[in-house]
């Protein structure tokens, strides 16, 4: 049987999924003249160039993409069977990198759940705004709003989330005469209104609320005006007023009741949360089966 050399493959292997030999080499426990090394040999080995030497790493030629296409798999079906021989098992320890307003209120709660059903994984759950820069070592999973910052990555729609009107049980019950579709229904000083920065030119209003449920706004100012969706979630179930709360994330309050909706007249949100993988991992053991369970999680939530 043909083989190359395992070292140099290996140093390869993990150049090519980190798309760096000073990843790699960290990686490894080497330098990275070391994984450059070994790499030459794979090449001599071959009598291709596998990589393209860029300013920010480096990137597979056409010959590297196909040698990584077919040795990457069998490397870890190799890992894999000589874990299960040894009788241990190879935890999956991922570095998941996620937006703030989900991490604590979606993220994190669907990753506790993925821990109870597979007790040997492990994550590393990092909270961060767009974009991340995914040269930094060990990324393999990103949660993010839009799409736009990560063109070249593989992309999988979460889904497109979309606001209603929401409050807490308590707060329901201290105003019996209210009703979503009465004009009269909303007092401007109970309304929370989410903030949603100089970054974002797409977020839902009270005003927009209002036009799409063909009710007059407002003249007064609202009450309350809160920094992130995730406060003014944190605002309604206190009971202080009625908020736009995001489906997806209030998803685990209304299921507990700890909030309800005051009508069926949504605004969906510009863009849809999407979950981002760099091409060369995104069939790594865990990333493909992690990422396809957070899709049915979010699918749980209407507005997907």
């Amino acid at each position: 049987m043909p083989l190359p050399p395992l070292n140099a493959l290996r140093a390869f292997e993990s150049a090519a999924r980190c798309s760096s030999y000073v990843m790699a080499a960290a990686e490894l426990g080497v330098t990275p003249a070391a994984i450059s090394q070994q790499v030459r040999k794979l090449e001599d080995f071959y009598g291709k160039t596998l990589f393209l030497r860029m300013p920010n790493g480096v990137r597979l030629t056409d010959a590297g993409q196909a040698i990584f296409a077919g040795t990457a798999g069998a490397l870890r079906a190799l890992s894999d069977h000589t874990a299960d021989m040894l009788g241990t098992k190879l935890r999956a320890q991922l570095v998941i990198s996620c937006i703030e307003s989900v991490a604590e209120t979606w993220a994190l709660p669907r990753l506790i759940d993925y821990t109870r059903l597979h007790p040997e994984f492990r994550f590393d759950l990092r909270v961060e705004a767009d974009p991340i820069d995914f040269l930094r070592p060990d990324v393999d999973l990103r949660l993010c709003y839009g799409t736009q910052h990560y063109p070249d990555f593989a992309l999988t729609l979460l889904c497109r989330d979309e606001v209603l009107p929401m409050c807490s049980p308590d707060w329901r019950a201290r105003h019996p005469n209210l009703h979503a579709d009465n004009p009269w229904a909303f007092e401007p000083q109970d309304l929370v209104e989410t903030d949603w920065g100089a970054d974002f030119g797409s977020g839902p209003s009270w005003r927009g609320w209002f036009a799409a449920a063909g009710i007059p706004a407002p003249l007064d100012d609202f009450g309350f005006r809160i920094g992130t969706s995730a406060l003014a979630l944190d605002m309604a179930r206190a009971g202080l007023g009625v908020a736009l709360g995001q489906r997806m994330l209030a998803q685990d309050d209304l299921a507990a009741g700890r909030l309800v909706t005051l009508s069926q007249v949504a605004l969906p949100l510009g863009h849809p949360y999407a979950l981002v993988t760099p091409r060369l991992k995104a069939e790594r053991r865990g990333i493909g089966a992690l990422a396809r369970w957070l899709v049915q999680a979010a699918a749980v939530s209407p507005a997907a």
